[in-house]
């Protein structure tokens, strides 16, 4: 696989990582994306680290600098210096930590060894996703997840302290790392006490920005044709948190989850989010499809359907009222010609009468003077 096929594969699988997991009602996660490059031929770093409360951005680091750069506002204040000296100084753990199994995993795949015989130029990648998720009944889950060049690798298990691969390529490396009991306790005691315990105090820090309730600005649905099948899209715009019911109704009746496509979620650049969701519908039957939208900044729920555009009639009668004016102007033309031309014909007719009264009243003259 090309190194320009690369980059594509590691953005897909960023993207599926950063996406919202469907977290009950008042979770709160933590979660670090770390992502680097063997060679920097596509343009990403040897190592860097971003940092994520509710899948908001709060910190960035990259090997380069060797620094953390706060990315929000609410981690500017005075009480966070010593929580931000301990996130700086466990950001520089990381960066080492993965450029060793950055290499470590390389080695197991013998692309190390290609590299430094410089057989092959091509670069490969490395992604890790770490974190925790924190109920309202306390309840804690973790997660700690590798990927090699775009696909999932290896994803480690805290009940077990165990590795599990995700291909068979990642077996070597699964092995060697399990023999490391260490680690497994770190890494275990990481999950379960020090990431909860974080999570709590950026929580603290980010009161009254990270609770923000924000009712979708727009819910709109909107009709769409391609080849012989005819869908509907509802829409629902810019609300913050990300948690949100979106389901369709026909004549008012919930539809079953399989005539549906599974609702999309996307974050936008300001931090809020918005959500769509399709229904394939029968041509002529769009009037008895709703679409419901439930919120927690909502009073009540929100309900959209697809209204015909006005823009067909309206051209429609445009066309009409442009075709009656021209016949009307066309016929004032012909009218008025025809008019002229039958005015001038009486003119003609009667000079052409006058010129001969005026030759008979000659004649008559002249034979008289004989």
């Amino acid at each position: 696989m090309g190194p320009r096929a690369r980059p594509v594969l590691l953005l897909l699988m960023l993207l599926r990582t950063v996406a919202p997991h469907r977290q009950p009602p008042r979770s709160h996660t933590l979660r670090y994306l770390f992502m680097g490059a063997s060679e920097p031929d596509l343009g990403l770093p040897l190592f860097e680290a971003l940092g994520y409360v509710d899948d908001k951005l709060f910190v960035s680091y990259d090997h380069e600098s060797r620094r953390a750069e706060r990315r929000a506002p609410w981690v500017w204040s005075k009480s966070s210096s010593q929580l931000w000296l301990h996130l700086s100084q466990s950001l520089k753990g990381w960066d080492h930590m993965f450029t060793v199994d950055f290499w470590t995993i390389m080695d197991n795949h013998n692309h190390s060894e290609i590299m430094r015989l410089g057989v092959l130029s091509e670069s490969h990648t490395l992604q890790v996703i770490l974190g925790c998720e924190v109920q309202e009944d306390n309840f804690t889950r973790g997660f700690w997840k590798y990927g090699y060049d775009g696909q999932d690798h290896l994803e480690f298990c805290p009940e077990t302290m165990n590795w599990r691969a995700a291909e068979p390529r990642a077996q070597a490396t699964k092995l060697e790392w399990e023999v490391n009991k260490i680690r497994a306790k770190q890494n275990k005691a990481y999950l379960e006490k020090n990431c909860p315990e974080q999570l709590q105090q950026l929580l603290e820090l980010g009161r009254g920005f990270l609770d923000q309730q924000v009712p979708p600005s727009l819910v709109k649905v909107t009709h769409h044709m391609a080849s012989e099948v005819t869908t509907l899209r509802c829409q629902a715009l810019n609300f913050l948190p990300e948690n949100i019911t979106m389901r369709w109704l026909k004549d008012r009746q919930p539809l079953d989850a399989k005539e549906v496509e599974p609702m999309d979620l996307l974050l936008n650049g300001d931090g809020t989010y918005q959500g769509w969701m399709v229904v394939a519908v029968p041509p002529g039957e769009e009037q008895r499809y709703t679409c419901q939208v439930e919120h927690s900044g909502l009073d009540q729920p929100l309900t959209a359907t697809w209204e015909p555009s006005p823009s067909g009639t309206l051209v429609i009668g445009i066309v009409s009222g442009i075709t009656v004016c021209v016949i009307i102007f066309l016929s004032g033309i012909l009218f008025r010609t025809f008019k002229k031309r039958h005015v001038f014909r009486g003119i003609m007719r009667d000079y052409v009468l006058a010129e001969v009264n005026l030759t008979q009243m000659k004649g008559k003259v002249q034979k008289t003077t004989y």
